[in-house]
């Protein structure tokens, strides 16, 4: 890791930059994925899961013998582990849910809002190098709360045309109604326009390398819609002698080991603290299977020693990470300082892993500093909320005047005209 000593903050925005990505030619082969798939359907499918996948596929639904078989292998320990996760992140989720609330605005008038859930969802759950099993239960659990009616769940198949077992069995756990061997910018594709097989649908949730993003940011432009952008995972750890630096170490290599390009970053007000953790990550790193992985992402990380914590919360706030764990001191009144961050991790014992998990917290977050002005995933995102008003006779007549002098200062005359009309009935002229 680098280590920036006591930054001016006319430096801040250099080093808290995300690393820039060529995006013409990425642009240029995702829109000609996406023009193959809406033209061509399953046919453009099946070239492009043998081109990037490796297998030859006649078809890409999962039966339900496929699922049943899958189930079966999946070890015990593992299935009540999901289960534990599975609970956890229901509970949370189902206390978003919003209650009707009737306004009477003035007498007679009467407002209110209203969930209404996406009749038909699209979740992307990687393949890759770590099949994400737990992303199924963070978008099909709120998706099932929520009542979308289908859930249909594309994943990459390996090359033997199989999809991860486990996350057969999770989806299926979850209420997902379809599922589809079909990975990156072509599965995209095919939920957002539909083909001979898969159903298009109304939005798009998941995470995904950056021929996935880019796929998901062209189709949100004709008409699709998307959960968010999705970037690189990152994570920031703000930290002071309070901390343990062999935990903040395991959490930056939690991070690390998600991909090359994935963004950590240690903000603390100890020198010792970054020595120590500089220690342990060199220790730590050579047990890890995807070491190789985690090490080229750490070569591109920030170690930022500060003054004080004040000035570490004004750099996070800056940066605006999609993971915050806070090993500091006072951590509970830290955090309510935090305005700028995907989700927060307090106290030394609160790691990402658990937020990751099983906590119940949401972990398809915003990245790339899309925290100043995205939530991550919820149960609302999975609903639209639908405006209500009703006015009686007498509650129209005490509001129009208010109507009328608005409309005609507009100079919208049908608009007034509607109010007119009205009164003019129930005063009986």
């Amino acid at each position: 890791m680098k280590l920036i000593r006591h930054p001016d903050k006319s430096q801040w925005s250099e080093f808290l930059t995300r690393p820039a990505f060529e995006t013409v030619e990425l642009t240029s082969t995702v829109n000609a994925i996406l023009s193959d798939v809406k033209a061509d359907g399953d046919a453009a499918l099946r070239r492009y899961t043998a081109t990037f996948d490796g297998c030859e596929l006649d078809g890409f639904r999962i039966n339900k013998e496929e699922i049943t078989a899958a189930g079966e292998k999946v070890p015990d320990e593992l299935k009540a582990a999901i289960r534990t996760a599975g609970g956890n992140i229901g509970k949370v989720h189902a206390a978003q849910a919003e209650p009707i609330k009737v306004i009477e605005t003035s007498k007679g008038v009467t407002c209110w809002r209203k969930s209404v859930p996406i009749e038909c969802v699209g979740l992307y759950v990687p393949g890759g190098t770590a099949p994400l099993f737990s992303t199924v239960l963070m978008l099909a659990i709120p998706a099932k709360l929520a009542g979308c009616r289908e859930i249909i769940l594309c994943s990459p198949p390996d090359q033997n045309g199989r999809m991860n077992e486990t996350m057969l069995y999770a989806a299926e756990l979850c209420g997902v109604t379809q599922i589809f061997k079909l990975g990156g910018a072509q599965a995209i594709a095919a939920m957002s326009y539909g083909t001979e097989t898969v159903p298009k649908v109304h939005k798009i949730f998941g995470p995904g390398n950056q021929y996935v993003t880019c796929a998901k940011q062209l189709v949100f432009q004709t008409g699709t819609a998307i959960d968010l952008l999705a970037g690189p995972s990152e994570v920031a750890i703000l930290a002071d002698e309070s901390s343990v630096p062999a935990f903040v170490a395991a959490d930056l290599l939690s991070q690390a080991e998600h991909g090359r390009d994935s963004q950590v970053l240690l903000v603390s007000t100890s020198e010792n603290v970054i020595e120590k953790t500089t220690a342990e990550l060199e220790k730590q790193i050579t047990r890890l299977p995807r070491s190789e992985i985690a090490l080229a992402a750490l070569e591109n990380s920030k170690a930022i020693l500060v003054d004080r914590v004040d000035t570490g919360i004004e750099i996070i706030n800056e940066y605006a990470p999609e993971h915050l764990i806070l090993g500091v001191d006072k951590a509970d009144e830290v955090a309510e300082r935090i305005t700028n961050a995907g989700s927060v991790f307090i106290g030394n014992y609160s790691c990402e892993s658990a937020g990751d998990y099983a906590s119940g917290t949401n972990h398809t977050l915003p990245t790339a500093g899309f925290a100043k002005s995205f939530s991550g995933v919820s149960l609302d995102s999975f609903v639209k909320k639908i405006t209500f008003q009703k006015l009686s006779a007498s509650g129209f007549r005490e509001l129009a005047p208010t109507i009328e002098i608005m409309a005609a200062a507009e100079g919208l005359e049908a608009h007034r005209r509607a109010v007119a009309i009205r009164l003019e009935e129930i005063d009986g002229i």
